[in-house]
């Protein structure tokens, strides 16, 4: 299946460079005009989103902070990082019931004037903030002077709790499935090996499937903000993550801190309407990678596609025994388009493989796919697809898909067919019910929320962050354009970008709408 995962650049680059070569106070401690109003209270009669109160062993829990674990064969983070779980309802109707634990990462505030927890969210869906907020540290080690960082595996996410589809097995001998079926035969068999891992996630994950959409997540981070001891919820939302803080925004307004959109998804964007804008970034961004080549790039995708056409017909040979089929070169192209970065390994792969030679677009493939030298696969996508079934309702059918492929096509001749038939693929034949035709976003009354907008960024294409401008509404949604590359803007080398989100963070400095870094 195709639905490319709306990461964060900082993701994506420490995908591709693998593949090339305190203590436990949760008390409140901020002070000053910067400081959160006093924090609601914690006991039975605080309220749930579904309009109940919730139980005091939830609201009062403590965390237990501890030294973190090493997550499978990732070492334990450094001194200074915290580890420990969260306990939420299963079924956020029924907060009274059973509960699940969601695992949380936190490094405290190195500074004196503090203003409270920030969390994030690093996108996917279905990406781990436990394993990725070390490594993110650095880049935002600013605003760690004023906040404890604070990352969470979202329910259905992680080492421990994550949905698991399919064996590694199960997976590898996937990918010998045509992606972009031409025959009646290799769409029986797309629709069949959809159909197949819908059930192995409805076996693998039981109740728990229909409990990890967008906004159940939101619920949880509502709860977490409680516990934590924060009045309002401080947040950083990058990619899906960005969506994830629109809806909590829409759920719960008054309690809207600071809070930062990076690399904002469309909220007005359906199924088809997600693919068609994905396929639009990729395209772009595959424009301005075959510019900075000095290729034409009309002339350099016609090549780039009848590259593929060849690899479906004849999938190349590689290194380690394995074949390079049409869909894992899609794969290893779009990785180095996260980010600028790794434009010289795709002119390094492409080139490799116009020679017969696919080792160097399977070895990028597989660093997407999460896929180690063992043959072990990650379970990003497992999660990613769980969540966004459960989120969207729309089912686009084989008949719809192939009447909208010309448009595809005429959107990106590299990206477009991948990412039309994806449209009836991702979710065919799910076993739980989608929730809604889009988000909902709309939060009046919250406080000013910053959204980024990369013109270059190929995943959550830049038109999205004034679509939810708009959504959030007037007074709330605060658009920043960063004329950039690659998926994301903070971090991602605009000093102006980045003294604008701290100014905001730091100061509470709400920039003018529609201030523009170039």
């Amino acid at each position: 299946m195709w639905r490319f995962p709306r990461r964060t650049a900082v993701v994506a680059a420490a995908l591709l460079m693998a593949g090339c070569g305190g203590g436990s106070s949760d008390g409140n401690g901020g002070k000053g005009t910067d400081t959160a109003p006093p924090a609601a209270s914690s006991g039975r009669g605080a309220s749930s989103a579904s309009g109940g109160d919730l139980p005091a062993s939830l609201t009062s829990q403590r965390l237990d902070w501890r030294r973190c674990a090493a997550d499978g064969d990732a070492p334990a983070p450094g001194e200074g990082w915290r580890c420990a779980t969260l306990k939420v309802p299963l079924d956020w109707s029924a907060p009274d019931g059973a509960t699940i634990r969601l695992a949380l990462i936190r490094a405290q505030a190195t500074g004196g004037d503090r203003i409270g927890s920030l969390l994030f969210n690093f996108g996917g869906p279905g990406g781990s903030g436990v394993s990725t907020m070390p490594s993110y540290a650095a880049t935002v080690s600013s605003l760690r002077k004023r906040y404890d960082l604070v990352s969470w595996d979202p329910r259905g996410v992680g080492a421990d709790g994550g949905i698991r589809c399919r064996t590694d097995r199960d997976i590898a001998a996937a990918e010998d499935v045509d992606a972009t079926p031409d025959t009646p035969a290799e769409e029986k068999a797309y629709l069949k090996d959809a159909a197949d891992f819908g059930q192995g996630c409805r076996k693998a994950a039981g109740p728990l499937l229909a409990h990890v959409s967008t906004i159940d997540t939101a619920r949880d981070m509502d709860l977490m903000r409680q516990v934590l001891g924060d009045a309002r919820l401080h947040y950083f939302g990058i990619s899906y993550g960005t969506e994830l803080g629109g809806v909590y925004a829409h759920l719960f307004p008054g309690r809207v801190g600071r809070m930062i959109l990076d690399a904002v998804v469309d909220p007005t964007a359906d199924t088809v309407g997600h693919a068609e804008n994905q396929a639009r970034g990729f395209q772009r961004a595959l424009d301005d990678y075959l510019k900075s080549t000095g290729q034409d790039p009309k002339r350099g995708s016609r090549k780039i596609a009848a590259l593929l056409d060849r690899l479906d017909a004849k999938p190349l040979p590689t290194s380690s025994g394995r074949k390079l089929t049409q869909s894992l070169a899609v794969t290893g192209i779009v990785l180095p388009l996260y980010s600028e970065a790794g434009w010289p390994s795709l002119t390094d792969a492409l080139e490799s493989a116009e020679k017969g030679d696919g080792s160097a677009l399977l070895a990028l493939a597989d660093d997407y796919d999460e896929r180690d030298a063992s043959g072990r696969y990650g379970t990003t996508s497992h999660a990613q697809r769980a969540i966004s079934c459960l989120d969207d309702r729309q089912r686009p059918t084989p008949a719809e898909t192939k009447r909208r492929l010309a448009e595809f096509e005429r959107i990106s001749p590299v990206f477009g067919d991948f990412l039309g038939w994806d449209t009836a693929g991702w979710c065919h034949d799910w076993p739980i019910p989608g929730q809604a035709d889009t988000p909902k976003v709309s939060a009046p009354g919250a406080a000013p929320i910053l959204l980024v907008g990369n013109t270059g960024d190929p995943a959550t294409p830049y038109e999205g962050a004034r679509r939810m401008a708009d959504e959030l509404g007037k007074g709330v949604g605060v658009e920043l354009t960063w004329k950039g590359e690659g998926h994301g803007a903070y971090g991602n080398g605009s000093d102006c970008v980045d003294s604008t989100v701290d100014a905001y963070l730091l100061k509470g400095v709400v920039p003018k709408d529609g201030a523009v870094c170039s």
